[in-house]
């Protein structure tokens, strides 16, 4: 095995790593006693701090702002398929214990020991994301571990992330055990949704959620529900399957909504489920102004803040999309919204939430907050692994 080449931090530069923290950015290089020039994108290093001191084992990428991840604290560990497999079936152990059925996040990055991979288990298919140069390299090694372990019939590679260009690697989607898997079914609370793996949205379905669209439940029988950014209609099922009589779909893509119709139809749903076809922001002021209401309005955006730059237009963006969902939300409604984006924390959504509340001249009162499922788990000392909030808010008349 190559012996890995030594990266040496500046000094006062270890806290974040030794705090549990994983990432080493490019400032943060001792340059002069290891010179990043000639390291190779993914290449294994050792880290040591500034006096020297071993921190353990990781991968470097000297185009990158991330310039290392840090794998293993234990300096006798190096990189390699025994330390891949391990990481893999510690991840397996922790799902097979949460969940009945395999259908989950089966890997989540940082949280699980694997920076930079993703993998989402769909039964016996498997869709793997890798978004950095450490991962890309172990790749084989990281695929043969997983066929070792699952014995999955297909595994397919969602490569199209833009944050692997931040990475200097290429956009791609192929498969690489089995045959194209086209639609598959995933099960939720009784319900079945076909997605697509290899053209919907992330990895065809959004695992993060689904604790939160179980808790519905326990806010009541909805009459008329509103799902706005509804992909192919997770939380607008689910309110119909809790009883509501009329819930109306939101999504700007076609294709989406044409797959909500399918799912309601296949869930015996599909009389009280319709779908309309526009921009979120438009379709609201379109339902206020025709005096549409609703007892249940959810709202479950894209990210508005991927970067820190996006934080003042984002900001904007959050607090109008709830002002406009409050404006249909009848009086002593519920309303549940999300933010997926990390740089927007719990407190200040909340905070903009409220703000929206008072424009909206409406109170209200937190019921519940939620955030990504167990098989997200928070990496206690990587906040970036918190990602996920969702609030339960019932709204009242202002006072």
């Amino acid at each position: 095995m190559t012996t890995p080449a030594p990266l040496r931090l500046n000094k006062d530069q270890d806290r974040r790593l030794l705090a549990g923290h994983c990432w080493v950015y490019s400032n943060e290089i001792d340059t002069q006693a290891t010179p990043l020039k000639g390291l190779e994108p993914g290449q294994p290093v050792q880290i040591f701090s500034h006096g020297g001191h071993p921190l353990g084992h990781g991968y470097v990428n000297p185009q990158s702002l991330i310039c290392a991840r840090l794998v293993t604290h234990d300096p006798r560990r190096s990189l390699g398929p025994a330390l891949w497999l391990e990481r893999l079936r510690q991840a397996l152990e922790l799902r097979e214990r949460l969940y009945d059925q395999p259908f989950y996040r089966l890997v989540y990055g940082e949280s699980d020991g694997l920076p930079g991979l993703v993998v989402d288990r769909y039964a016996d298919l498997l869709v793997v994301q890798i978004t950095t140069a450490g991962m890309e390299r172990a790749r084989t090694d990281l695929l043969t571990a997983l066929d070792q372990l699952l014995q999955p019939a297909c595994i397919l590679l969602r490569n199209d992330s833009p944050v692997r260009e931040l990475e200097g690697l290429p956009l791609t989607n192929e498969v690489v055990r089995g045959s194209e898997p086209g639609e598959i079914e995933v099960p939720e609370q009784g319900n079945l949704f076909r997605v697509s793996p290899l053209t919907g949205q992330k990895t065809g379905w959004f695992f993060d959620q689904a604790e939160n669209r179980a808790r519905l439940a326990r806010f009541g029988r909805p009459r008329r529900a509103l799902d706005v950014c509804s992909y192919v209609g997770a939380w607008g099922l689910r309110a119909a399957t809790l009883g509501a009589k009329e819930v109306v779909c939101v999504d700007s893509s076609a294709t989406a909504l044409a797959a909500v119709g399918a799912n309601a139809e296949r869930n015996g749903l599909l009389g009280r489920v319709s779908g309309l076809q526009g921009d979120a922001f438009d379709a609201l002021r379109q339902l206020k102004e025709e005096g549409e209401r609703f007892d249940l309005v959810m709202l479950d955006p894209p990210a508005f803040i991927k970067r820190r730059k996006d934080e003042r237009e984002g900001l904007q963006a959050y607090q109008r999309l709830n002002r406009l969902g409050l404006d249909v939300l009848e009086p002593g409604g519920l309303l549940v919204t999300s933010s997926c984006s990390f740089h927007l924390g719990r407190d200040d959504f909340l905070r903009l939430v409220q703000q929206a509340a008072r424009r909206a001249h409406v109170s209200l009162q937190l019921l519940a907050m939620g955030g990504q499922g167990p098989d997200h788990p928070v990496h206690p000392a990587i906040p970036e692994t918190a990602y996920l909030k969702t609030f339960f808010l019932r709204a009242l008349p202002g006072f």
